[in-house]
């Protein structure tokens, strides 16, 4: 009869690794940093609309007349730009819960999407320098989003290690039901020989400069006398 396994309470949801174990999402983590990240997305929005015809004077994201901030098709862009950071958002949930190496899939569509953003506005007719500074604008808030919603990722996965595991450090593999009666060291003995080599090469090296170092004192004290 194999011993049973006690999880820690987890309220959220559960998805599988590349390994074909649970994998735990904290879904209140996730949904807020992808809601901080739609806003960055926005501001970002902004920022570049700002800088692009407030500082370089290129009329990007709405007519020429209109402000430094552009107009209500300006706003309309930026609130695109966050619900598209949502959007990506629900993709990374969506992976992480079903897909092995999830944080890789994200990356690769995320940035292609990216790619395809920043390309777009020179297939369309306007300026030159209003299409670099749409496809400038379009390259930050996408890496932005990226980059940001790849953190969230790392930190939404929770590791859900057993209590007994925690409580019983010893044997490897105990709560899984598989040799139960195995040691950690058995179980990897590269891993310990390894750390065992550079334990001893510390303490012979720190013998070597405990020797060097008296004998340096040694000889000091012989050019005094």
């Amino acid at each position: 009869m194999w011993p049973t396994t006690e999880f820690e309470p987890y309220f959220g949801d559960i998805g599988m690794n590349e390994i074909g174990s649970e994998r735990a999402v904290n879904v209140t983590r996730l949904w807020s940093g992808g809601l901080a990240t739609a806003v960055v997305a926005a501001l970002v929005i902004f920022a570049g609309t700002l800088v692009v015809r407030g500082v370089f004077g290129v009329p990007v994201l709405a007519p020429e007349e209109a402000g430094n901030l552009g107009d209500a098709g300006t706003v309309g862009y930026a609130l695109l730009a966050g619900l598209v950071a949502l959007l990506a958002t629900a993709l990374l949930h969506l992976l992480l819960l079903s897909a092995p190496r999830a944080l890789s899939f994200f990356g690769w569509i995320v940035g292609l999407a990216t790619a395809i953003a920043a390309v777009t506005p020179f297939t369309q007719g306007a300026e030159i320098s209003s299409q670099v500074a749409t496809g400038l604008i379009n390259l930050v808030c996408g890496i932005a989003i990226a980059s940001l919603l790849r953190g969230v990722g790392r930190t939404a996965v929770v590791s859900r290690v057993p209590r007994q595991a925690r409580r019983e450090a010893g044997p490897a593999l105990r709560h899984e039901g598989v040799l139960p009666d195995v040691d950690q060291r058995e179980y990897d003995p590269t891993r310990y020989r390894a750390m065992e080599e550079d334990a001893e090469y510390d303490a012979a090296r720190g013998r070597a400069e405990a020797q060097r170092a008296e004998e340096d004192r040694a000889r000091h004290g012989t050019r005094d006398d």
